[in-house]
């Protein structure tokens, strides 16, 4: 499952996990929402309410995407945030990993608009 990210000028693929979470979050597509930023992260509610479904995690890498349930929020880590004890990102409490963007998810650091999209690719 591939999806595209659109913030402003800054566009993202990225490929979701083989995971039920994935899969609900995907089936649900597409989004047109604003978003919050923490840190170095993108977060924003999305119209999927799950529980923990897979295992959870605080710590990720760069370029990860995470649901946080919650908030019923898709997350997009790129780079630290105020959790963070080193230069990884830390998410405010356990997510699932849902996938990872494809190429360099820092370019987000500059994008700037009132609204994320998000919609399948493939």
């Amino acid at each position: 499952m591939t999806i595209q990210i659109t913030v402003g000028d800054a566009v993202l693929s990225a490929t979701l996990e083989d995971n039920a979470t994935a899969q609900a979050i995907y089936d649900a597509m597409p989004f047109d929402l604003p978003y919050n930023v923490w840190g170095d992260e993108i977060y924003f509610s999305i119209p999927v309410h799950l529980d923990m479904e897979e295992p959870g995690q605080e710590i990720m890498e760069i370029g990860d995407l995470a649901y946080w349930p919650p908030g019923h929020a898709f997350c997009i880590f790129y780079g630290r945030t105020p959790a963070s004890t080193d230069d990884r990102p830390r998410a405010a409490s356990e997510v699932v990993l849902i996938g990872k963007v494809d190429g360099d998810a820092t370019i987000l650091r500059d994008a700037s608009a009132s609204s994320i999209k998000i919609k399948k690719l493939r």
